[in-house]
């Protein structure tokens, strides 16, 4: 599966992820299978080919959380500054109002200049800093906390 190829490549050298072993398609699955109506797949393909993806899940597992959802986005190295990611998150965002949640967050590790950007441009705002969270490749990597409220 192309989208377990584009993660994998965050898992195997980048830190866009704080997974450490690669991922087959499995790992997908239930993504596909959504039970809340804030959650979303989306793929992006550029003439036949997957380019990137985007998804929202649960924040945390309690109740209490249901109108709000995480948000990620991934691109293959050649799609990036192409305005796939965008694209992806636009929709994803225009889904999630669509379906009535509330909040959405991002946790974005550090130092990801584009990626910050493109939650900025998307109306999510930092709200903080978590300092030497996760542990990659030798070294502590903090991640800051973005949300967007409607």
């Amino acid at each position: 599966m192309a989208v377990a190829e584009i993660y994998n490549v965050e898992v195997l050298g980048g830190v866009g992820t704080f997974d450490t072993e690669p991922k087959g398609p499995e790992h997908f699955a239930d993504r596909l299978r959504p039970d809340h109506p804030g959650d979303v797949f989306l793929v992006a393909d550029d003439a036949g080919s997957v380019v990137g993806f985007a998804y929202s899940g649960p924040f945390r597992a309690r109740p209490a959380y249901a109108g709000t959802r995480e948000t990620s986005v991934y691109l293959a190295s050649a799609a990036r500054g192409r305005g796939a990611g965008r694209a992806l998150y636009t929709e994803l965002l225009t889904r999630l109002d669509a379906a009535g949640v509330h909040t959405q967050m991002a946790v974005i590790a550090l130092p990801n200049d584009a990626s910050e950007a493109l939650h900025r441009a998307l109306g999510f705002e930092r709200v903080g800093v978590l300092r030497q969270v996760g542990r990659k490749f030798g070294r502590y990597v903090d991640t800051a906390w973005w949300q967007r409220l409607p």
